[in-house]
């Protein structure tokens, strides 16, 4: 089992692309090699295996909120399932998890939502979906700074809140005040349960 996910940078048209593709390319390096684990293609659009599909789901919330400290926003789908080819680029392997990621985002924009998730088990899709979209009204209108302290405190999650206000440069009250601005609590718990239904459920 793997996960996969497909996304593209909202707007990417009214703004200048080397103005983010750089960034965009920085954000994603982590992840792996390019192009066998990531890879940006035609021009806005990406692609990333997460191999543990665990992760999936936090992985593309780090994109996001990595892209609202620039003020950008992404498109993302996330598909869980199987790879059956691998390619040398990733773009070109397959499975359901591919199947699932590039169908689903295909109708990101008809549905008005900036991040989804496939398993192929519908039952499972519908609840972490309606979950997802409850949480995207307040993901979506992160702003630079609350984005910037959930990408360190994801990067991070050993450090207190004082370690992490040395880092980003703030006292631990702004800490604070950003952690609570962002949710970040109700996201670790939208993260942990989406950990423990995934090892549970059987995907197609």
């Amino acid at each position: 089992m793997t996960s996969v996910i497909t996304g593209d940078i909202i707007g990417s048209r009214q703004q200048k692309t080397k103005d983010w593709v750089e960034d965009l390319k920085k954000i994603l390096s982590p992840f792996g090699e390019t192009p066998s684990q990531w890879e940006i293609y035609r021009g806005d659009e990406f692609q990333i295996e997460v191999k543990n599909p665990e992760e999936a789901l936090l992985s593309a919330i780090l994109i996001k909120a990595r892209l609202k400290a620039l003020k950008l926003d992404a498109r993302m789908s996330i598909g869980i399932g199987d790879k059956t080819y691998n390619a040398e680029k990733i773009s070109e392997s397959n499975g359901s998890a591919f199947i699932h990621s590039g169908e689903l985002f295909e109708t990101l924009k008809k549905l008005k939502v900036t991040l989804a998730i496939r398993t192929g088990d519908a039952v499972f899709d519908e609840k972490i979906n309606l979950m997802l979209q409850l949480a995207l009204t307040f993901m979506d209108n992160w702003l630079a700074q609350p984005a910037e302290f959930v990408a360190m405190a994801i990067e991070n999650p050993t450090l207190s809140q004082e370690e992490l206000g040395q880092k980003i440069g703030i006292n631990q009250a702004a800490v604070s005040r950003r952690q609570k601005r962002a949710q970040f609590d109700l996201i670790m718990n939208l993260d942990r349960y989406f950990r423990t239904q995934i090892k549970q459920i059987k995907v197609s």
